[in-house]
């Protein structure tokens, strides 16, 4: 996940030199762009992230030059490194980014915009709750066990 606030052709650098590590210790497997995406919660500030994916086959001291300099590289804001088995298919991104949580989807749940409630009446159907007695819990009556 690089840093959106880079211009475009330092995310592409970014994402050549993880690129040329990996091919020249190992093999690409695949690459996918998946751009600018709003991600689940904000990391340094950002609330999105260009993303970028490779899947590659390498030793394991490539694995860990890698983890070592997207660590201190400027401008990646997060990286996974995953060891998926071989026949484990490739991840498609999804066409449009999933709506944040308080984004409505018009679904069959959505009530629509209910628009400004804060000057709405008292309900009819109940007498405002300051007038209202208060409800009291009855302790339950004991019956003796049988035979005392």
């Amino acid at each position: 996940m690089l840093d959106p606030q880079l211009d475009a052709p330092a995310r592409d650098a970014l994402a050549q030199q993880a690129r040329g590590q990996i091919e020249a210790a190992g093999s690409l497997k695949g690459e996918n762009t998946w751009g600018l995406r709003k991600m689940a919660y904000e990391i340094n500030r950002r609330t999105e992230a260009d993303y970028r994916w490779y899947r590659f086959e390498a030793p394991t001291d490539l694995l860990d030059t890698l983890d070592h300099n997207l660590k201190i590289a400027d401008g990646v804001l997060r990286f996974r490194i995953f060891k998926v088995e071989p026949n484990t298919p490739t991840i498609v991104p999804p066409a449009v980014a999933a709506p944040g949580p308080r984004e409505r989807t018009g679904g069959p749940g959505d009530r629509g915009d209910r628009g400004d409630r804060g000057d709405r009446g008292p309900r009819e159907d109940r007498e405002p709750r300051e007038e209202r007695e208060p409800v009291v819990a009855e302790p339950a009556a004991v019956e003796p066990a049988a035979g005392e």
